[in-house]
């Protein structure tokens, strides 16, 4: 079947149908709707490849994810992010390309982009100092970050208040009386590990408090490194009496690892993460959490980036730049020992 055929069918030209494919507003409403029903009655699939090269928009959006294909399938953020932005490209007739290559195979991005295979790129969580977000910019391509690079002001982004964030857990041990507060950091070619990592020092160091060396462990976000990195801080002289930890699958790890060490969370050592995972309500004891609205995110982030395609290609439209930081939140459970606390010091609420 081809355009020509369906064209026939429709009783129309070939370019009204090419003009229907491409969602041209100025197509009379029944003209759109008669060209619509013979494409759904001949199960009519367009090449989307040929429109891209033929100058058409391919209505396809990438996203890229610089992390372990392991990662992206185990860890539940991701699905709950990538969920989020094809919520949104359903909502407007696009489609989502999860980009399943390494980030360092850059022929395959020069390849998307000389292609036109994708109208638009979506990058979360960008690397610091990733060197194919200057490439994009020369090329072009409509870009939208789902995190931020430092200093990079000419790039849209949505993103958490990361240090915020972590700011409030560090805070909020601290108001329960703990002094020795260690830390779980994710992988630290990340902005928002760093972020997450700030805003745990901030805390400590306005309430006088500078945590040793030993203190501050990295881990990449999984529950694995979450055990690794706790075992190294139990190790520690003195242990700490409190762990944020930059995720919750790296919380669970460490308490894992306390509950291995014959100790108690949060008794003995009280943990708080970082995004609210449908599974911080459920493990026990309940997981003392940031909230991280990551569907959210996911949804504002590829909408952005629509309306971006959608705006005429002016040189004003890609001087439109825009920021959105969603606040942090901080849902309080049973993790971080509050009642166990408050029972012993009354007064200290």
């Amino acid at each position: 079947m081809t355009l020509e055929e369906i064209a026939r069918l429709a009783g129309c030209s070939r370019s009204t149908v090419s003009r229907v494919i491409n969602h041209d507003p100025n197509v009379r409403a029944e003209t759109r709707e008669r060209v619509w029903r013979i494409i759904k009655e001949q199960d009519f699939q367009p090449n989307l490849a040929a429109r891209a090269l033929a100058g058409r928009r391919s209505r396809v959006i990438g996203l890229v994810i610089p992390q372990p294909l392991s990662t992206i399938f185990t860890d539940p953020f991701f699905s709950m992010l990538i969920h989020g932005c094809a919520l949104a490209c359903d909502e407007r007739g696009y489609y989502l390309m999860l980009s399943l290559v390494l980030r360092q195979a850059n022929d395959t991005y020069h390849w998307l982009i000389r292609a036109r295979h994708l109208d638009g790129l979506l990058l979360a969580p960008p690397l610091i100092n990733d060197p194919f977000v200057p490439h994009l910019l020369d090329k072009r391509l409509p870009l939208v970050m789902i995190g931020r690079i430092p200093g990079r002001t000419d790039i849209s982004t949505v993103n958490i208040d990361n240090i915020k964030g972590a700011s409030l857990a560090t805070q909020h041990l601290l108001k329960l009386g703990y002094t020795r507060i260690a830390t779980i950091t994710g992988a630290l070619n990340l902005v928002g590990a760093l972020d997450r990592l700030e805003g745990y020092l901030c805390a400590l160091r306005e309430a006088g408090i500078e945590p040793p060396s030993e203190y501050i462990q990295e881990g990449d976000w999984s529950e694995a490194s979450g055990r690794r990195a706790m075992e190294c801080l139990l190790q520690a002289t003195p242990p700490p009496e409190a762990v944020f930890a930059a995720s919750d699958s790296m919380a669970i790890g460490a308490m894992k690892a306390i509950q291995a060490a014959g100790l108690m969370v949060p008794n003995d050592i009280a943990v708080v993460g970082f995004d609210d995972m449908p599974v911080a309500a459920t493990v026990d004891p309940p997981l003392t959490t940031v909230h991280h609205p990551i569907e959210r995110i996911g949804f504002l982030a590829a909408s952005m980036l629509i309306e971006k395609l959608e705006t005429p290609p002016t040189q004003a439209s890609w001087a439109n730049v825009q920021h959105i930081v969603l606040p942090a939140r901080l849902v309080i459970r049973m993790s971080c020992g509050q009642a166990l606390r408050c029972s012993a010091h009354p007064t200290d609420v």
